[in-house]
């Protein structure tokens, strides 16, 4: 299911599968990461909802709800232990 990296909710997990932004915050996201292919996980998000707090390349990073919604991702799916 494609998605923009704006809808993860806390412990969602992504791969970045579309980089729509342009200009200086582009290069910012690439040069940290955020590159086509590079798995996000959202570690969580401010009391307003932005900015999100979403760890890439093992690093935490602070992305304003704006630009996440420029960023397309695929959630991945849960898997579930057998057993729990």
């Amino acid at each position: 299911m494609t998605t923009t990296l704006a809808h993860l909710h806390p412990g969602d997990r992504a791969r970045v599968c579309g980089i729509l932004l342009e200009g200086g915050i582009r290069r910012r996201l690439l040069d940290i990461g955020l590159t086509e292919g590079a798995e996000v996980e959202c570690a969580g998000l401010s009391p307003f909802g932005s900015p999100g707090a979403y760890v890439i390349q093992e690093a935490l990073i602070a992305i304003r709800k704006s630009d996440g919604q420029k960023v397309l991702v695929k959630k991945q799916k849960e898997v579930t232990p057998p057993w729990d």
